[in-house]
């Protein structure tokens, strides 16, 4: 056999000769001319060093180990061999292998980059680039609440605008790459950063990343990137259940909410006067701002439950309250305020801890490859 006898070879696939493969090849821009092997990969060539990849990747070590015929097709004077991976994905890998994997200032753009060297990393067994790629996703889709606190923080401008396309990839990308290589801990966050969307922008997708260019041809524009039907089903629901969440709360922790038990405004002074008024006509106020979605549907966030907790604990310490004269805070005692930010504090725990039934992730994630689209069905 010509090339170096390799288990990545797929023996289903349809082979062309070597000389009408070879006579068609592109070479890419990883072209080392002391390189002394060329991965192919579809229709382009990467000229490289063995020494590189064995020391990087357990799979080429073992892979190399293999002795080859002492006749063997050339190109360029080397050796080839062919993968099944995508051109762009074997550029960005071999990239990083060579030069490692930095980050000046992280943000979308880092996405293609990232899933194609997490995709090769683990297929081939780099560990070291896994890592660093799992450290770079799981920064924007945490698996805690003060984690994703601290994200949205990162996505929220000096003053004050909520920017999260920036700095993070949009979620439909998060989630198919999740699927695609079985990083379950990736999904919560991204699924529920989704619901947060109106259902016809969750249904329409995103824009698919635009491959890397190895001729001078104008790329062919690529189809969105959207949602199986039982996902898109799935994650609707969810965003329905997040909903209720907060109207429940509404109803039991501000509209029917005892005051604390110590409640300093107990005693009543006045016989106009109500035990605990001020603090009862708080929570009303809180409970207004939250109905009125001060973060919600005002700022297209009506099904985050977790902003929208964070807002009304924000509220007792606001002084943008009007007395009728005047701005003001709210004038509630201090052990009301701190059984309330308890309360609130323990419901968006409450509401991380629930996302994963919410969407239906506490059962099983399988994949069903469908023609040109990969289907994923929550059970």
């Amino acid at each position: 056999m010509g090339a170096i006898v390799t288990p990545l070879r797929t023996p289903t696939r349809r082979r062309y000769s070597h000389s009408k493969k070879l006579s068609s090849i592109t070479r890419s821009g990883i072209w080392f001319y002391d390189g002394n092997i060329v991965l192919i990969a579809s229709s382009v060539a990467f000229k490289v060093h063995r020494g590189q990849l064995r020391r990087h990747s357990e799979v080429f070590d073992d892979l190399f180990s293999i002795p080859q015929p002492s006749e063997q097709d050339l190109y360029d004077g080397c050796p080839w061999i062919e993968v099944y991976d995508c051109p762009s994905d074997v550029f960005y890998f071999l990239n990083a292998l060579y030069d490692g994997l930095y980050f000046r200032s992280p943000g979308a753009d880092d996405f293609p980059v990232v899933a194609a060297v997490l995709r090769l990393s683990t297929k081939y067994l780099v560990e070291r680039l896994r890592q660093r790629c799992l450290a770079r996703l799981v920064l924007d889709w945490p698996s805690t609440v003060t984690a994703w606190d601290a994200r949205e923080q990162a996505a929220t401008d000096a003053v004050g605008h909520y920017i999260p396309r920036i700095p993070c990839p949009h979620p439909i990308l998060i989630i198919d790459l999740a699927l695609e290589l079985n990083l379950p801990f990736l999904l919560p966050a991204a699924i529920y950063d989704l619901a947060r969307y109106g259902p016809s922008r969750i249904l329409a997708g995103t824009p698919t990343p635009t491959p890397v260019s190895f001729t001078s041809e104008p790329p062919v524009p690529l189809k969105p990137t959207t949602l199986s039907h039982s996902l898109l089903v799935a994650i609707l629901r969810g965003r329905e259940s997040a909903q209720r969440y907060i109207a429940d709360f509404v109803i039991t922790q501000l509209q029917c909410r005892a005051p604390a038990a110590d409640c300093i405004y107990r005693e009543v002074y006045r016989e106009e006067d109500l035990p605990s008024q001020s603090c009862r006509e708080s929570f009303y106020y809180i409970m207004l701002n939250v109905l009125r979605s001060v973060g919600g549907i005002a700022c297209g966030r009506d099904a985050d439950p977790l902003y929208t907790l964070l807002q009304a604990m924000d509220m007792l310490s606001s002084t943008e309250f009007s007395d009728g004269h005047s701005q003001c805070g709210l004038k509630m005692c201090h052990p009301c305020k701190v059984d309330f930010a308890t309360s609130a504090a323990r419901a968006r725990e409450e509401v991380w801890q629930l996302l994963p039934i919410w969407f239906g992730l506490d059962g099983k994630v399988t994949k069903a490859e469908a023609p040109g689209k990969r289907d994923t069905v929550f059970q």
